[in-house]
């Protein structure tokens, strides 16, 4: 992230406004330590996703619905700076190609470290894949808490959104289902 100076003094702005010392001993080295989170949180600006995809793409004779679940994330809400905290679900039917299956987590980090709202980042994950790999169907679901929900406004806590995004053969009810069916079955042997 660049400016950093013009980022510490805006913080120290912020903090002068809510009516903090800006000076004071604990705050002193707040606008830093918020420059470097923020550097950290929104690193997805900085990074290709088909890159990270295409350094793992591999040819394959599997035709079999491919899912990695409960992939932890963590965002912020593009509308209020606040927290987004969920899992991701992410399957696909490969159509000659699978990706490394560790390029999806790192796919979903990347999207999610930029501003966002959810809809849009079920989105991005699923173009990104059906677009780069180029399989028979895509199915990326997110399940996500809002702080700007919980914390804010109508404070509902643990309150869950839920978003979905499907492509090509997870269109079709079959495959729809068996998708759901199974990011729906609870882990109960944990490896």
């Amino acid at each position: 992230m660049k400016n950093r100076e013009k980022f510490e003094e805006a913080v120290k702005t912020i903090l002068t406004i809510i009516g903090e010392d800006k000076d004071r001993e604990g705050l002193i080295k707040t606008p830093y330590r918020v420059f470097k989170s923020f550097e950290y949180l929104t690193q997805g600006y900085n990074q290709d996703p088909k890159e990270i995809l295409n350094q793992a793409l591999f040819k394959s004779s599997n035709n079999e619905m491919v899912i990695v679940r409960d992939i932890e994330f963590y965002s912020l809400c593009e509308h209020h700076l606040l927290p987004i905290i969920g899992r991701a679900h992410v399957a696909y039917i490969p159509n000659g190609k699978v990706v490394g299956l560790s390029k999806i987590p790192r796919l979903v980090n990347m999207f999610a470290r930029r501003l966002q709202i959810q809809e849009q980042l079920t989105e991005q994950i699923a173009e990104t894949i059906n677009e780069t790999i180029q399989p028979k169907g895509v199915g990326v679901v997110l399940q996500a808490r809002h702080m700007c929900m919980e914390m804010r406004g109508v404070e509902k806590i643990k309150s869950s959104t839920t978003t979905s995004a499907l492509r090509g053969i997870f269109l079709k009810e079959k495959t729809r289902k068996e998708f759901f069916d199974i990011i729906n079955t609870p882990q109960t042997n944990r490896l």
